[in-house]
């Protein structure tokens, strides 16, 4: 998400709502350090899927059949049927003046809108997390909102989740910070209650989306899924150690962000601090996608990997500055052909196990002191790696971006010290304050048309 060296913004946001809840104040910057070279036992044969693991802290709920599509309250879209269904315009509703902050360009969009039904939270939550998959063609751009009822039984407003395009020729694509009435609030790409050790919770949503295009043209984005994450993980320091119960390396591309240091500063300081897009790029190359030689003309030739540029540049967050925008990296991932993207939070590392046992590798994001996590070499207040496997003692593989050079990335760290840096919800951090930790956030991507076993597997952790 950022480089080992500093904060990210959403922790230093997140933090400030742990620390109203706990009375801590000051959420330090991490550690950091060097970043040596480790290696891993080689990976046994696989067994069935792990077993299931424990009860549910996460509520997931996406449309994207044709009925779902169907459902709701439309204004101007339709529903598209096919092999992919889908939601597009079919006659305007309207049309609206958009200034973006960015360039502080006005222009006139039309636009129409599709509205969910109201969806029911299985697990009241204290968060939410929306995510969603497009195709938006030069001329287009898409909004994303969310508005709760709370157990109060009041509602929330709209809240904007996103703002976003697959390119940056027509808008920036941006989260919108100051949004809070007072009982929650909107950290980039992430709803929280302000005071969750008041009891309150989220207990229903309905998410909106608008759609733009140029006026008087036929152009249309075409959205394939809609959906968001319910969680109210408990404060914990700790988690219950799991018991390894898979033996498996899943083949995916190394790349290093580092070798990345100083190439276009204008994305969150150059590739220092993309570990998040670093991370996508290796999995989308995994499933078979890539950007053509066209989408990368625009990279320095003498760059070695320019996708792992060319993903930093459309995953950027205008408003965040940053490419750590958890639902714009999943989008950016579901650009590629047939293929989702999906943000969400797993209970244990028996799902990790599950995934990986179908072949569906998972990006993480942790935050941990150089001291907690054995070989990594240095700490870091938010970031992303993507976990490829297990060894047969259990341990955690992992492609780290954070590595000196893509033949380092691949590292394995002690399965215990692993599991609890990405599960906690709370840490301490250099200075000894109480910081939020991400609670088990991962991104999951995988084919439009999942095998029947990816299908159980992405359906075992609550992801359909």
């Amino acid at each position: 998400m950022t480089s080992a060296s500093q904060p990210s913004r959403r922790t230093v946001l997140a933090a400030a709502v742990a620390a109203a809840a706990m009375g801590a104040a000051d959420p330090a910057a991490a550690a950091t350090g060097h970043r040596p070279e480790q290696s891993g036992a080689l990976p046994a044969k696989a067994p069935d899927l792990p077993a299931k693991a424990p009860s549910s802290v996460v509520d997931n709920r996406a449309w994207t059949s044709y009925t779902d599509w169907r459902g709701g309250s439309a204004k101007g879209t339709r529903a598209v049927a096919g092999k992919r269904p889908g939601l597009v315009i079919a006659a305007p509703a309207g049309t609206t003046d958009y200034t973006d902050p960015h360039t502080g360009t006005t222009s006139s969009w039309e636009y129409a809108t599709w509205t969910s039904p109201v969806h029911k939270l299985a697990v009241p939550s204290t968060e939410a997390i929306a995510s969603w998959n497009a195709r938006t063609p030069a001329g287009t751009w898409l909004q994303v909102e969310l508005r709760g009822t709370y157990s109060d039984g009041t509602d929330t407003p709209w809240y904007v989740m996103g703002r976003w395009a697959a390119g940056d020729q027509d808008i920036r694509r941006t989260s919108v910070d100051g949004q809070s009435d007072g009982k929650s609030s909107v950290w980039t790409d992430t709803f929280a209650v302000d005071a969750p050790a008041s009891g309150l919770r989220l207990v229903a949503y309905r998410l909106r989306l608008t759609l733009h295009r140029k006026p008087g043209t036929a152009l249309t984005p075409t959205v394939w899924r809609l959906g968001a994450m319910g969680s109210d993980v408990p404060d914990r320091f700790t988690v219950a150690e799991s018991t390894p119960g898979l033996a498996k390396e899943l083949v995916v591309p190394r790349y290093s962000q580092e070798i990345h240091k100083g190439q276009y500063p204008e994305y969150d300081n150059g590739g220092e601090a993309w570990c998040s897009p670093t991370s996508s790029q290796m999995i989308i190359e995994y499933w078979g996608r890539k950007p053509t030689a066209g989408d990368l003309a625009w990279v320095n030739p003498d760059y070695a990997d320019p996708q792992v540029c060319h993903a930093a540049r459309f995953t950027y967050d205008y408003q965040y500055e940053g490419c750590g925008n958890w639902p714009f990296n999943a989008a950016y991932a579901a650009t590629y052909k047939d293929f989702q993207g999906v943000v969400t939070r797993l209970r244990s590392l028996t799902d990790l196990e599950t995934l990986i046992a179908a072949g569906i590798p998972v990006i993480t994001s942790q935050s941990f002191l150089a001291t907690e996590l054995t070989d990594a070499g240095y700490g870091t207040a938010g970031h992303l790696m993507t976990v490829i496997g297990f060894t047969a003692d259990g341990d955690v593989i992992a492609n780290d971006p954070n590595s000196p050079t893509n033949e380092a990335v691949r590292r394995v760290y002690k399965r215990r010290e692993w599991e609890n840096i990405w599960l906690r919800t709370k840490r301490y951090n250099a200075s000894g304050k109480v910081v939020s930790g991400t609670g088990g956030v991962c991104y999951l991507y995988f084919p439009a048309h999942p095998t029947t076993r990816q299908r159980q597997a992405l359906a075992a952790v609550g992801v359909r």
